[in-house]
């Protein structure tokens, strides 16, 4: 089994705390100077990086003074501030030696559920890629707050593998990839080399492995996988501690697990829409209009919803619910969530008598509307 980094283009790189940290006890730098040397390789072999790194809250700590993680989000807010600091001051000078320039990029979730700030950001990534410019990613924990925070740079980098369209996600972590059950507990357990983006297997099998410097778990590893794959990425979890990790996938040698995204590409539109991680409601459907969303392709009408929580205005991002609660859809809505409440199981003609106007006969327009 080959890599599929060997044929890929565009990679977005995922290096986990605990691969530039010494145990969280500040950055390694003789690592980080190791992922610099790697990345250059790859961009003499003609690859987009784009690099999702981890550490800013471990060096804040180091430099505080600070022995465990806090759990205040002010206070990890303050230590990833002070270690941000040193991390872009870190990948500079090590990628300074290798003739390549980096980019501080900030995001918060904030920056991509807004539509316009969603195609900025994307604008802003491409240039530096096109440049030839390595965009240093993280979280933008000094202004982040719990509600508009990724939780975690897997997902993150999941989002900017999307917004990037990239080829593969390479997710680094201390351990060698997934296994069939947690090795640190089962003697029996074994590495699954290959699999599918999405499969519930997987994220059973990823139950929540994790160390104490970082916040991800591998189940957040084999989450960011399924959504990557939404634009049709690859995704590889495979240990940083292995020598030359990066240079070895790109050279074809299959290391760590391999999921295979199964998915069409979606839509740039309905990419950004599959992306939101919070939506501003939920509308129940019924069993009718579930299966119209699902099978036949149609647009959601007022008349199949039953019920509608939240508060949104017209054009934001509402999720839809069958019966049993699943999220089936999301899409832009025609109606505030009001004018929503008022016309529940309404037949569309009846929109104008019940609002005193019509602006769309569909509660959710197709063309506005992505399953799930």
């Amino acid at each position: 089994m080959e890599s599929i980094a060997a044929q890929a283009r565009r990679l977005v790189i995922k290096v986990g705390s605990s691969l530039v940290t010494n145990e969280g006890q500040g950055l390694d730098h003789a690592a980080l100077a190791r992922w610099a040397e790697q990345i250059a390789e790859l961009r003499r072999r003609k690859k987009d990086i784009v690099l999702v790194s981890s550490g800013a809250v471990a060096e804040g700590m180091q430099r505080l003074g600070w022995k465990r993680r806090p759990n205040a989000l002010h206070e990890l807010q303050a230590a990833a501030a002070v270690g941000q600091m040193g991390l872009v001051e870190a990948y500079e000078s090590c990628f300074r030696r290798h003739d390549l320039h980096t980019a501080q990029v900030l995001l918060t979730h904030e920056d991509l559920a807004d539509r316009k700030r969603y195609l900025n950001a994307r604008s802003t990534l491409r240039t530096l890629v096109d440049l030839g410019v390595i965009p240093v990613i993280n979280e933008n924990d000094t202004v982040a707050t719990d509600e508009i925070r990724f939780g975690d740079n897997d997902t993150l980098a999941a989002l900017v593998t999307n917004l990037m369209e990239a080829d593969v996600l390479v997710i680094l972590t201390d351990q060698p990839g997934l296994y069939t059950k947690d090795p640190r507990r089962h003697a029996d357990a074994e590495l699954v080399s290959e699999g599918r983006a999405g499969d519930p297997a997987l994220e059973r099998m990823a139950g929540g492995v994790g160390s104490h410097i970082g916040s991800g778990g591998m189940l957040t590893k084999v989450l960011a996988a399924r959504r990557a794959a939404r634009s049709g990425a690859a995704t590889i979890i495979a240990s940083g501690r292995e020598p030359d990790v990066l240079v070895r996938l790109a050279s074809g040698e299959a290391i760590g697990t391999q999921l295979i995204s199964e998915t069409m590409t979606l839509a740039a539109r309905k990419q950004w829409m599959a992306d939101h991680l919070q939506v501003r409601g939920k509308l129940r459907l019924d069993d009718g209009a579930a299966r119209a969303l699902k099978s036949e392709g149609k647009s959601l009408l007022p008349i199949g919803v039953i019920d509608s929580s939240g508060e949104f205005e017209r054009g934001e991002v509402v999720s839809c619910l069958d019966l049993q609660g699943h999220e089936i859809a999301r899409g832009l809505v025609n109606y505030n969530s009001v004018e929503t409440r008022k016309i529940l199981k309404s037949p569309s003609h009846e929109i104008e008598a019940r609002l005193g106007y019509i602006d769309e006969p569909e509660l959710i327009h197709r063309d506005n509307l992505v399953l799930l």
